[in-house]
């Protein structure tokens, strides 16, 4: 009798475990396709994407004409847009490209009006353009700290406020800012940085609480540690070597980096979601929550780091990473970084293949 209780009670919780596992099956799938019936069509939509020209600005621009989306470019190297309008034509984009220093708002003021002109509006803004100048805090002076807000934190800020009138007369669009696993945890040797990300990072948070009303979707991109090939422009402060082989091999390694080409399909497919965030790489995402639970553990973490960087030397020149290489940074730690600045214009660029139109699903039109 016992022997039949205790088969019967194992039969019984064998089917309960697999139901809930069916049913937690069916929740997870049903999920998935809740959001790809959800996910906003792209096709015929108006991108405006500020640092376009190279790296994850044309990764990302890249992506998007595959949505079939058309483009606005703005960049302050001319040469560089018309080669990035090139290469997004062969995709089939309908292109804009205009010379623009975000950090200037009447420059921006004459962005938004070139782009309005031509297109009719702006359906997703895509506030991407940034520097970075890496050194000991002592090598930074106050105009590094300037010129990272200026162009990092304003150059986010002047294009928004200039393309928000139009989103909120048509409750709709989508405004997407690339902020940084720096703008979250702050990183030694990257102060100015990671004081301007950390500012992007809250206005981008607040601005989406107070557009939702408005149907105004905002996504704040946390990216980790990316193959976009952007250290080779990156400004180098202090032992310029030294700093430039430890950046340009972080910057390029497989295990600690994501590629610039998923990174952008990731972030293309969040601003279809109108997620609130991503967060790119599971380094990233490690170390944001670490920091989330305990905060000074990180920075003591971080202050160990720190001891391993070069020391000062007193210089406070900038000099751009590609001018200071060395048999570190030239070695095969930093091939795929190499490899990406190649592909991603931050150095002469091989031209690309013509790319395949990628197929699209239907999916719910942005503007309804």
């Amino acid at each position: 009798m016992r022997l039949r209780y205790k088969i019967a009670g194992g039969l019984a919780a064998g089917a309960a475990l697999t139901g809930a596992a069916a049913a937690a099956g069916t929740l997870v799938v049903g999920r998935e396709i809740y959001r790809r019936l959800r996910m906003a069509d792209l096709s015929g939509n108006v991108v405006l994407i500020t640092g376009g020209s190279r790296g994850l600005g044309l990764a990302m621009a890249e992506e998007f004409a595959r949505q079939g989306a058309r483009l606005v470019l703005c960049a302050r190297d001319e040469k560089e847009l018309s080669l990035a309008e090139e290469r997004l034509r062969e995709l089939g984009a309908d292109v804009l490209t205009v010379p623009c220093d975000v950090g200037n708002r009447d420059q921006v003021q004459e962005l938004i009006r070139r782009a309005s002109e031509r297109f009719g509006r702006i359906d997703v803004l895509v506030n991407n353009a940034g520097i970075i100048t890496v050194g000991p805090v002592n090598s930074q002076t106050l105009e590094d700290f300037q010129r990272s807000m200026e162009i990092i934190f304003w150059g986010t800020v002047y294009p928004t406020l200039e393309v928000l009138p139009q989103m909120l007369a048509r409750r709709s669009g989508r405004i997407v800012n690339i902020s940084s696993i720096g703008g979250r945890i702050s990183v030694p040797h990257l102060l100015p940085y990671s004081c301007a990300k950390f500012a992007v990072t809250g206005f981008s948070e607040g601005l989406r609480a107070e557009l939702a009303k408005d149907n105004i979707k905002v996504t704040t991109v946390i990216p980790g540690l990316m193959r976009t090939g952007s250290y080779i422009n990156a400004e180098m402060k202090g032992k310029h070597r030294a700093e430039f082989a430890w950046f340009s091999v972080s910057s390029s390694l497989p295990l600690l980096t994501s590629s610039v080409q998923r990174a952008a399909r990731r972030i293309v497919r969040a601003t279809r979601r109108g997620a609130a965030e991503i967060v790119i790489t599971p380094g990233a995402q490690l170390a944001s929550l670490v920091h989330g639970v305990a905060p000074g553990l990180t920075a003591d973490l971080l202050g160990l780091v720190n001891r391993f960087l070069p020391t000062e030397n007193g210089s406070t020149e900038r000099v751009r990473g590609k001018d200071v290489d060395s048999a570190v940074s030239q070695s095969f730690l930093t091939s795929l970084g190499k490899k990406a600045a190649r592909e991603y214009q931050h150095q002469q660029p091989a031209r690309p293949a013509r790319a395949r139109r990628a197929t699209r699903r239907p999916a719910e039109a942005l503007g309804s």
